[in-house]
Parts: structure tokens; C-alpha cells; sequence
């Protein structure tokens, strides 16, 4: 990643950095509560979006832009490199990274700041919370059981730093996110993966990233609402996963896929069915209970209620999408031996629970 040719001196501040494509009103949203965070801010601060919308939903994002004093600058598509555009272009040393369907605690950039001013060296990077909206669809309380799906988001509360955080609520060190590269734009989807491979270019460098569980923002609920979009996030999570795999073979690892074990199995059984008189058909059912059990059960808790085992096992059907993608991802690799591998999250001393020490 180049060096920006700045047109004044980088100074002590923070920068919000914003990708964005279309989600017009859930970004004026935004724009309003970083509006609002920027007077509760001890440095100055400002605010870039970049964005690859359609021309009508780009006018008005422009628009908006001047209403609420931001930046907007025209950018790729890869989300990566949107944020890396406008960390090329943030005036301040401190630069923040926040998702378009994100709202903004009024203490947000003062937290941040605050907390990066009077950490050690070695942490690059303070992760905060993403809590999501509620929601009241069937989609939603079913989901709400997955870290799949919004876990990650959220473990700013549980641990005191961590190998790697979602973007959408990330406050950086800018000189030292370009001295690791920031963020991957190699990788083949637009979305996905890249603040883990980032991460874990910091812990390569020495660094880490440090939470504050005080530096809040509220993620809309839009994103877990509606089988249509939970389906095009996990499928692009599992991708990821796949391709997180590729550049960081030393974290791959063997992994039962539900999705590539049932389809092994419905090919072994149509295969052998003639010869079995149909018996070796009951293996699918029976594989499809057993995997089906075993995904659940994690995400039942103590509950043991009807409603608490229908929406586990439902939940854990939605969660097989997720595999469903990282079949994919191995297809798009063409590395058959993805089928049953997935990726090994960190477990490294860099990523402390809440009291560990």
C-alpha cells in the first residue's frame, strides 16, 4: 500500500473511514451519529466514505456527505481496498473503521482515542463492541443463537484483546496499518475475510489488538432480519473461509462440513443402493440426524424447552449455509482438499478472555 501524497502535514486526530455500496438511509444514519461523536471527541476528528454505488444512490450519498460534514471520495469495489483508500486519504494519525450499517455511540471516537493514546506500543489496534439491534423476525431470533453470524461482533466485551476484530467498530495506529500492508485486496469476494488476514498481519508485526468494551456502536438489525440477507452473509463468510485458508495454510485445518459429508454420503448410497435393495439410502436421513444433533447442541444452552430445540436445530440448518459457501470456496479454490478443511481460529496468547492473564 503506497503512501498518500497528503497536502498537509498528518496531525493528531482521527479519522472515520466509511465503505459503502447503496444502503442509502442506513448511511445517513450513520453520518448523524458520527455528527454527533465528533463534538464528544478530545482531538479533532473527521469523517471519509467511500463508495462504488450506482450513480442515482451515490448523489445521494453526496448529498448527505454535505449535510454532515463528511468526506465522500469514489472508490473500488473490494471493501478492502475502500478501506485503504481512505486511510490514504485520513488527515489524523488515528484512523477508525466503521461498516455502513453501523450507528455510533456519541463516546465513540473519544473512547478510541483514548484508549490508543494510553495503550503500549505493541497494541496497533482497540476493537469495540458491535451490539445488533433487535429485530422481530422469525430470521432473527433464530440467528440470534449463531456466532456465526454476529459473534464475532461482540467479543470486544468478552476478551481484553484479541488476534483479530470485525472492521465495523476498529480504531487503528495509520502508520502502522501502513506499515503492514492494511487490508488484503487480493482476495476473490468483495466481502469477507480480510480483518482476519489483517490481524493477523499485526500479530506477524509484533502487534496485536487491544478491546474496549466502552467504544460501542449498534449494528442494524437489517443484515439478520431476512433469510436473503443471512444467506449472502454466511455464504461469503464461508468463501472466506476458504481463501483465509489458501494465504494462512499453517491455520488450516481438518473439519467435519455437513454439507460436503452429506453430499459424500447421498453419492455413496445412490451409489450402492442397487446392491443394498435401498437400505444404504437410510444412511442420508441417519447422517443428516446425527450431523444435525451435533450442530445444535452447542447452541441450546440450558434451555430445553421445545421452542429452545426447534429454533437450536433451525438455526443450525441456517448455519450449514455457511458450509454450503465454503463448498463453494473449495470449488472456486479448486482445492478438492478444502472440502473438509476449514480455518483454525487463533487460540494464541494474543486473544485473553476478560481476566485472563
Amino acid at each position: 500500500m503506497s503512501d498518500p501524497q497528503p497536502d498537509e502535514e498528518i496531525r493528531q486526530g482521527i479519522t472515520v473511514v466509511v465503505p459503502v455500496k447503496g444502503r442509502v438511509e442506513l448511511m445517513r444514519r450513520l453520518l448523524e451519529s458520527l455528527a454527533a461523536a465528533v463534538p464528544y471527541c478530545a482531538e479533532p476528528a473527521e469523517v471519509v466514505v467511500v463508495d462504488d454505488s450506482p450513480e442515482t444512490e451515490a448523489a445521494e450519498h453526496r448529498a448527505n456527505c454535505r449535510r454532515y460534514d463528511a468526506r465522500y471520495v469514489e472508490g473500488p469495489s473490494h471493501v478492502g481496498a475502500k478501506r485503504n483508500l481512505g486511510a490514504r486519504l485520513a488527515r489524523y494519525d488515528l484512523v477508525c473503521f466503521i461498516d455502513s450499517d453501523c450507528r455510533a455511540d456519541p463516546e465513540l471516537l473519544d473512547r478510541h482515542v483514548k484508549a490508543l493514546r494510553t495503550a503500549p506500543p505493541e497494541v496497533a489496534a482497540v476493537a469495540g463492541p458491535a451490539v445488533l439491534a433487535e429485530g422481530d423476525t422469525v430470521v432473527y431470533r433464530l440467528m440470534r443463537r449463531s456466532w456465526l453470524l454476529n459473534g464475532h461482533h461482540e467479543d470486544p466485551r468478552r476478551y481484553t484483546r484479541m488476534t483479530s476484530a470485525a472492521t465495523c467498530n476498529l480504531a487503528v495506529r495509520r502508520e502502522v496499518f501502513q506499515a503492514v500492508g492494511g487490508f488484503p485486496e487480493n482476495s476473490p469476494h468483495p466481502t469477507g475475510g480480510e480483518d482476519v488476514e489483517f490481524g493477523l498481519r499485526l500479530i506477524d508485526a509484533g502487534h496485536y489488538t487491544a478491546c474496549e468494551p466502552t467504544a460501542v456502536v449498534t449494528h442494524d438489525s437489517a443484515s439478520s432480519d431476512t433469510f436473503g440477507a443471512v444467506f449472502r452473509r454466511l455464504t461469503n463468510y464461508g468463501r472466506s473461509e476458504q481463501w483465509l485458508c489458501v494465504v494462512r495454510p499453517e491455520r488450516r485445518r481438518r473439519r467435519v462440513n455437513p454439507v460436503s459429508t452429506l453430499a459424500l454420503t447421498t453419492v455413496a448410497a445412490l451409489a450402492t443402493s442397487r446392491r443394498t435393495r435401498g437400505r444404504s439410502l437410510l444412511a442420508v436421513p441417519a447422517a443428516f440426524g446425527v450431523l444435525l444433533a451435533a450442530q445444535a447442541r452447542p447452541l441450546l444452552g440450558d434451555d430445553r424447552s421445545v421452542r429452545a430445540l426447534a429454533e437450536s436445530a433451525g438455526c443450525a440448518m441456517l448455519e450449514w449455509i455457511f458450509d454450503l459457501g465454503a463448498v463453494d470456496g473449495a470449488v472456486r479454490e479448486r482445492r478438492p482438499g478444502l472440502l473438509f478443511a476449514g480455518f483454525s481460529w487463533p487460540d494464541d496468547t494474543a486473544h485473553l478472555r476478560t481476566g485472563e492473564q
